[in-house]
């Protein structure tokens, strides 16, 4: 048996699910697939649709924690509009003192293209990638 046919899903653990909704929902963007539980908390998961099936889930945990790993990255076409629309939207992308980043916040990419990081209010950390 391999796991490399099966759907892969992130799952990102949160504090409040509310606060994470506003994020994932009202900055990024995101459409939620479904809502269900998560442990003792009505309603305190969400499944989310990236690249046209579900992809990420949020759900509030008592054992949320700030992960600056990067958990999950977007692959786009155009990182300039996809930043610089997240920009506009309220999200604020990292900037590492190792590291040169454009007024945008991207910067190159080990291996070749571009990348810029980001933070869910939890301070799980996230990234958008391109390949030029």
């Amino acid at each position: 048996m391999t796991l490399s046919t099966y759907h892969l899903r992130a799952s990102i653990a949160v504090s409040d699910i509310e606060r994470a909704v506003a994020f994932y929902e009202g900055k990024l963007g995101l459409r939620a697939l479904q809502s269900g539980p998560s442990a003792h908390i009505a309603e305190g998961s969400r499944t989310y649709e990236a690249g046209g099936g579900p992809a990420l889930n949020v759900y509030q945990s008592d054992t949320a924690g700030k992960s600056p790993a990067t958990l999950a990255t977007w692959y786009v076409d155009d990182i300039d509009k996809v930043v610089g629309e997240l920009t506009s939207a309220g999200v604020e992308f990292a900037r590492y003192e190792q590291l040169e980043h454009d007024a945008l916040g991207i910067t190159a990419r080990a291996g070749g293209g571009r990348v810029a990081w980001f933070q869910d209010p939890d301070g799980n950390t996230f990234a958008i990638e391109a390949d030029v």
